[in-house]
């Protein structure tokens, strides 16, 4: 293996060009925040109308949709997989990333199982704000950024709310932290594509 000495400004261009291919990876995987954008939206507004006009005792069962968003996933997962053989260290810590909050959700789930769900949606909402703020971050994409910023203030907000506002504000989150994110990095993916 042989070692090349690069200068300050290569060093910065092959920086750049690692982080534009791992944006151009992202971008391709809008489609994972749109899955889970529309899936939780969904999920949202369902719960919401089944508590609230409805008046369904097990209003909670709109959740039930998650199995539409870890199916989607997993089909999605597989395909990128036959077709993505580069991995990028940006890449490999937003991957990572995504993993860890997944799993977050998942043992959330059993933590208010016990201890009630008043609350829930309020550290649903810290981890959107979390994953999308440090993904923007790691490709450098300025709306998954606010759009996590955004998601911590209605954090904040949820806190001082009632469960049924919550919902609400929680599928308020998901437009503004996934969904109008992820069409901007459809858009941007496209565009780099045709270029």
């Amino acid at each position: 293996m042989q070692t090349e000495n690069l200068s300050p400004k290569e060093s910065i261009d092959l920086i750049q060009g690692m982080i534009n291919k791992t944006k151009n990876a992202v971008a391709d995987s809008s489609v994972f925040f749109l899955l889970w954008g529309w899936v939780v939206f969904a999920a949202c507004i369902l719960q919401y109308i089944l508590k609230n006009v409805v008046h369904y005792q097990y209003h909670y069962y709109a959740w039930g949709l998650i199995i539409i968003g870890i199916a989607g996933s997993v089909y999605l997962g597989i395909q990128k997989g036959k077709i993505t053989k580069v991995k990028t260290y940006i890449g490999e810590s937003i991957e990572q990333l995504w993993i860890s909050i997944g799993i977050t959700y998942f043992a959330l789930y059993f933590i208010f199982i016990k201890i009630g769900y008043q609350n829930a949606f309020t550290f649903y909402i810290l981890l959107y704000a979390i994953g999308c703020f440090v993904t923007g971050r790691l490709i450098k994409f300025s709306p998954l950024v606010l759009g996590g910023i955004g998601a911590w203030i209605l954090a904040v907000c949820s806190a001082y709310l009632d469960y049924d506002t919550n919902i609400l504000i929680s599928a308020f989150a998901i437009l503004i932290s996934y969904i109008i994110p992820g069409y901007l990095l459809r858009m941007k993916y496209k565009k780099t594509a045709l270029n």
